[in-house]
């Protein structure tokens, strides 16, 4: 049985975080677009375990990594997901709630 990554050290979610990155390269050098991407996912879930979530803030608004121009409104955090709304260039704020991992959130935008 495979512990969760709540279970794991810093050390062993490093180590996770590597292995799954160099699947991922493998992956891209074989032409599975699909597999990289999944790579990448598990990747971002293992970083946002090394991270503290009481450094993210309800009401805050976040740049979304990966996602140029769209912004992430954090209505409440449940351990290392980040529970909210995205905003996109316009201003416009999607009406679907949803949970993003903590790590793919980037710098905080300032009113």
């Amino acid at each position: 049985m495979e512990k969760r990554y709540s279970e794991y050290t810093v050390e062993e979610l490093r180590e996770e975080v590597a292995k799954f990155k160099e699947k991922a390269q493998k992956a891209e050098q074989m032409g599975n677009i699909n597999e990289v991407a999944v790579y990448q996912r598990k990747v971002q879930m293992a970083i946002a375990y090394t991270m503290n979530p009481e450094e993210f803030k309800k009401g805050e608004t976040y740049e979304i990594e990966g996602d140029p121009g769209q912004t992430f409104i954090i209505r409440y955090i449940n351990g290392v997901f980040a529970w909210g709304n995205r905003v996109n260039l316009l201003g416009q704020k999607y009406e679907d709630t949803e949970a993003i991992p903590i790590s793919i959130l980037g710098k905080k935008v300032q009113p």
